[in-house]
């Protein structure tokens, strides 16, 4: 994005629902220039009157568990019933040489097609919690755009997995069978995350084995405090290669927005993710601006540490008292 965005143009694109000029939006808040950071601002506040309309999905899963499969069949259901599907799809970035396959697209062939869906692939950078540094940002440029539900795939599970919570209104585990001990392969801390587990390729000889998986699950879950009060967490079946459970899962969802509707939870919520939005971005901002003005005697800290010259919570006590 060599030019000077044109705010106003892609203000009034992304409200039309121009695909293009969506994604020109969403190339502008993820950039890290100064002079893009400012026109991000001005076009966040131009499309903000017209974001909060649609239902945020959070989905996660151990690696090779099908997240990518089940988002496509999920999407083609829901395009089937004509609503317009946003997916934001967080792929990892190399730690070696900062690069991102972004390999959703070829992964989602079929989704990608329809008139009513919009794919985004963003490297996830140097954020954590399985989300990109502006995931937040282009969730809130896909309801601008009039999305009906919007999909953010996280890269894995992890420690710092959680984030995608407190920017979804929904969150899904996706698990698959024989993948060794299935309690043991994730963390307890996601587990109590989720509002419903979708035991994936539950199709052929791996059926029985993911009905045993998706008993562990409901036995497990029994004894774990509910992240949704007033919400009983579930375990579903799905084999997404062949579209089974696929509906069920969207009929999941819908009952738990609307339990959430009603007992308040779900604007609360919404509140709450702003309030979250906000601190991630008081902590991003301050760390930069300490780097920056700080970056001559890091260095030198940086180097004392290596050669070990001085243990770690001194270089750092230090650094602090001459801020």
């Amino acid at each position: 994005m060599k030019q000077k965005p044109d705010i106003e143009r892609l203000a009034v694109g992304v409200r039309g629902g121009d695909r293009a000029l969506l994604a020109r939006a969403i190339t502008l808040v993820e950039s890290c220039a100064p002079e893009h950071q400012i026109a991000a601002r001005q076009l966040m506040e131009s499309v903000l009157p017209h974001t909060g309309g649609s239902i945020r999905i959070g989905l996660t899963g151990v690696p090779g568990a099908g997240k990518s499969t089940l988002i496509e069949a999920l999407g083609l259901h829901l395009c089937g019933l004509n609503q317009k599907v946003a997916v934001l799809a967080v792929d990892p970035t190399s730690s070696l040489h900062g690069g991102s396959i972004l390999g959703d697209k070829t992964r989602m062939e079929g989704l990608c097609h329809e008139a009513n869906a919009f794919i985004r692939p963003s490297p996830s950078g140097n954020s954590l919690g399985g989300v990109a540094a502006r995931t937040r940002e282009s969730l809130l440029l896909c309801e601008a755009a009039g999305y009906d539900v919007t999909i953010i795939e996280t890269v894995g599970i992890g420690q710092s997995e959680s984030e995608v919570r407190t920017m979804t209104d929904c969150f899904l585990l996706v698990q698959i069978p024989g993948a060794g001990d299935s309690l043991q392969g994730i963390k307890k801390g996601v587990i109590e995350l989720a509002d419903a587990i979708v035991v994936n390729k539950a199709d052929g000889p791996e059926r029985v084995r993911a009905q045993q998986v998706q008993a562990d699950f409901l036995r497990l879950l029994r004894f774990l405090q509910p992240f949704t009060p007033g919400w009983e967490p579930q375990a579903l079946l799905c084999s997404a290669l062949q579209g089974d459970g696929v509906a069920e899962i969207w009929e999941l969802i819908c009952r738990f927005i609307s339990q959430t509707r009603k007992s308040g939870i779900f604007e609360r919520r919404r509140c709450e993710q702003n309030v979250d939005w906000l601190h991630a971005l008081m902590q991003q901002t301050v760390m930069q601006r300490f780097k920056a003005h700080n970056a001559a005697r890091i260095e030198a800290l940086e180097l004392a540490v290596a050669n070990g010259a001085m243990p770690v919570a001194s270089a750092l006590g230090e650094l602090m008292e001459g801020s």
